[in-house]
């Protein structure tokens, strides 16, 4: 088996909570897996620097280069696995080539609204080598194609019909294995993302300065930048994989504020995810698969106003013992419908 993605291995969320995490169970299955990211680790790794264009250029070059030798090993797989994109920029001439020239079946996964425009301004000069139209086509010309949520495949099945719903999933056996502990002080309420979506978080400080007159506690931040909010409360926390589950875990609230937008709408509610796998008490904003993933007021909040985003703060900041009922029940929903352990036998149907 082949798998073929934009990042290597380990670094990308998209990627890890994917696929990656069923690697393993994969080759203990007897599959002999191979995966071939597009850009390497040192592309990879200056991808998200200011300038550098020279080097980000030739270290884009040298992957299309590995791409079109990596053509003439795909026919000894059995299986093509496709997430995302075969190349990070650029129309889908491997796709195509894969599909109507070498005549192989691949399998293609997307977890996002992948057809929007969505860049940062690091890389705006990249932009528009992105060729977002792309899309429809490497669904079209798939054999088999998987979405994050049903809002990703209600787009997938325009183009195909052949189109599975696999949520991003968490493992609560070997990586989400903490839990919050609700006792500790000071009260620290949360939000981890990258920087290219810390806009979403523009709508919650006013709520946050608001509660920081009223009450004790600590907004922790977890990204791969510091954020320009200068609320007293606020403290960033550098992303890391290796301490990324420990620094969740000590939040006693998890946030996930979206905007009512097309973009959102295909979000895989990965925060959510995360938080309540470790029965964090998590309040989302109602948009996409928040709405699937969220009960309001049975595992979790939903919020749309200001008003609604203070209230069910304040009830949580009041009450340990909402937050620990919360947190257990969201627990129970990732067990039940998000854990890898519950889409194993989904994800392992799709190469029988």
């Amino acid at each position: 088996m082949y798998i073929l993605a934009p990042y290597p291995k380990g670094e990308a969320p998209s990627q890890r909570f994917r696929f990656e995490q069923y690697i393993d169970r994969l080759e203990n299955e007897g599959y002999k897996v191979e995966m071939f990211p597009f850009l390497d680790q040192k592309t990879w790794k200056l991808l998200y620097y200011k300038g550098k264009t020279v080097q980000k250029a030739v270290g884009i070059l040298k992957s299309f280069f590995r791409r079109w030798g990596l053509l003439f090993r795909l026919k000894k797989a059995d299986y093509v696995f496709v997430h995302r994109e075969v190349a990070h920029i650029g129309p889908p001439i491997f796709e195509w080539l894969i599909a109507r020239v070498l005549r192989i079946k691949y399998i293609y996964d997307f977890d996002d609204a992948t057809w929007l425009p969505n860049y940062s301004q690091t890389n705006a000069k990249f932009n528009r080598l992105k060729a977002y139209w792309k899309v429809k086509y490497c669904i079209k010309w798939a054999h088999q194609v998987t979405a994050g949520n049903d809002y990703l495949a209600n787009y997938a099945k325009k183009y195909n019909q052949n189109v599975d719903v696999i949520p991003t999933t968490i493992d609560l056996k070997t990586h989400h294995t903490e839990k919050t502990d609700q006792n500790q002080k000071p009260l620290v309420i949360g939000w981890t993302g990258s920087h290219t979506t810390m806009r979403y978080l523009d709508f919650i400080i006013p709520v946050l300065e608001r509660l920081e007159k009223r009450f004790d506690f600590e907004f922790h931040v977890i990204s791969n930048e510091p954020p320009k909010y200068k609320l007293k409360s606020l403290q960033f926390i550098k992303w890391n994989k290796t301490s990324e589950i420990k620094d969740l875990a000590r939040l006693h609230i998890g946030i996930m504020p979206l905007e009512e937008d097309i973009w959102s709408k295909g979000k895989c509610g990965f925060k959510a995810l995360q938080y309540m796998a470790l029965q964090i008490p998590t309040v989302a904003s109602p948009v996409g698969v928040n709405s699937t993933i969220i009960t309001h007021e049975k595992n979790g909040f939903l919020c749309s106003t200001p008003e609604e985003w203070e209230k069910i703060l304040t009830v949580l900041f009041e009450s340990q013992s909402i937050r620990e009922t919360i947190g257990e029940a969201g627990l129970k929903t990732i067990k039940k419908q998000f854990s890898v352990q519950a889409n194993w036998p989904k994800y392992l149907a799709l190469f029988k």
